[in-house]
């Protein structure tokens, strides 16, 4: 990742690794980094696969901070197979995960996501309904009445509809899920780097099958802010919130931003039974996290770059009589705690950047994921990890993302896009 930061190497074998060659080396080793090491190690055992990462303590790092929710319910159908994948991955991940019999655990739970409409949305929220019962998720359609039985603690009055993914949609522990990912990928082989990436060294044109020459770059090395030189066949840009610097040195401009995003831990008194992450017409989400509970919005100041801290202020007014206009208990909430994490927005669609940039053909991208990253990233991971070792999806076509489309002006629209 780029940093102003110094840079330090993780040992000396991983530094003589390095300055010799692989032939991956996938920038960013978070959790999308992470997945995508560990699938070409398992589809690929022999290839010689470097993770390059500046703060191998993760201390910033958006799969640290995340939320770590998943769901299915999406307006497009390849979000909602990105997460249907995902969820089975982590069902069973204490077993594809382990690690010399150790089994991570990932503290998958399963209330769903309730996503609540005023009689405006309902008629888009019917629809959505249609399209995912459609692609398979099961997903309930509760009317008003039904909300009002199933969740007593919930207020209704206003309300048209909900849908809820009971047994198909909920949260975990991201941070375990990165970790585990991560030490599963070194056991195979993969090999982490402590390092900043500050620049690539390109190759002479190339030319085409049938002698012409190629309008695509190539990447023949990564240039470390310590002065190392890794030469590599393919480079992955999967550097999350700092990826667009990193695709400017390629010069390629990248609609990725870091947009800070402030969670909030309170407390209630009240138990609300069987709560699921609730998603409120006006825009702001809480779920139960424990004994307590978590939640926010998207905040007023959207600005690129802010510091990394919680900003408590977004806890307004506003906000406070939404979340006790919608559960009168939280009238008594109390305010335990926030964090602070970046999403990495792409404001171009919000939807993820896959693949190979028309302008560098042997330099991929796993970015832009604007807060699906978490649940998408096992399936990225597989999909990246096929592009490289088969030159084509095998498993489930991403195509549709490919990162291909900013030149190509083709958006993809997702309705369904928290904070």
């Amino acid at each position: 990742m780029t940093s102003g930061s110094q840079t330090i190497k993780a040992d000396s074998a991983a530094h003589e690794a390095c300055d010799r060659s692989v032939d991956v080396a996938i920038i960013g080793a978070g959790i999308q980094g992470a997945s995508i090491a560990w699938w070409l190690m398992r589809l690929d055992p022999a290839l010689r696969v470097a993770l390059i990462e500046r703060d191998t303590g993760f201390s910033q790092a958006s799969s640290q901070r995340s939320a770590s929710s998943i769901r299915q319910q999406f307006s497009h159908p390849i979000n909602i197979q990105l997460s249907q994948f995902g969820l089975q991955f982590l069902r069973e991940s204490s077993s594809l995960l382990a690690v010399d019999g150790e089994a991570p655990a990932i503290g998958l739970t399963d209330p769903g996501y309730l996503y609540l409409a005023r009689h405006e949305g309902a008629q888009s929220l019917r629809d959505q309904h249609a399209l995912q019962r459609q692609h398979g998720a099961p997903i309930e359609l509760l009317e008003r009445d039904a909300l009002a039985q199933r969740f007593a603690w919930l207020r209704t009055g206003d309300l048209a509809l909900g849908t809820l993914g009971a047994g198909a949609e909920g949260w975990f522990d991201g941070p375990a899920l990165h970790q585990a990912m991560l030490r599963a990928a070194r056991a195979q082989g993969a090999t982490l780097i402590r390092g900043e990436v500050v620049g690539f060294e390109m190759a002479q044109a190339g030319r085409s099958a049938a002698g012409a020459a190629s309008a695509a770059g190539k990447i023949a090395a990564l240039r470390l802010a310590d002065g190392t030189r890794l030469v590599c066949g393919t480079a992955v840009n999967a550097a999350g919130a700092w990826a667009r610097p990193l695709a400017k040195a390629a010069g390629i401009d990248l609609p990725v931003h870091a947009r800070r995003r402030t969670v909030f831990v309170f407390s209630c008194p009240t138990t609300l039974a069987d709560c699921p992450l609730v998603i409120d017409p006006s825009g702001f989400w809480f779920r139960p996290e424990g004994r307590q509970f978590i939640g926010g919005r998207t905040p007023d100041d959207d600005a690129d770059d802010l510091p990394l801290e919680p900003n408590l202020a977004e806890f307004d007014e506003a906000f406070w009589t939404g979340l006790a206009h919608r559960v009168p208990a939280f009238e008594a909430l109390r305010i335990e705690n926030a964090w602070a994490g970046y999403y990495e927005m792409n404001l171009f669609d919000h939807n993820a950047l896959l693949g190979a940039h028309p302008t560098v053909d042997n330099l991929l991208f796993a970015t832009g994921f604007s807060g699906h990253g978490m649940q998408q990233a096992p399936a990225v991971g597989r999909g990246i990890a096929e592009l490289i070792v088969h030159g084509a999806y095998r498993s489930l076509d991403l195509s549709v993302l490919s990162v291909a489309r900013l030149t190509e002006g083709r958006r993809i629209v997702e309705a369904n896009v928290i904070g």
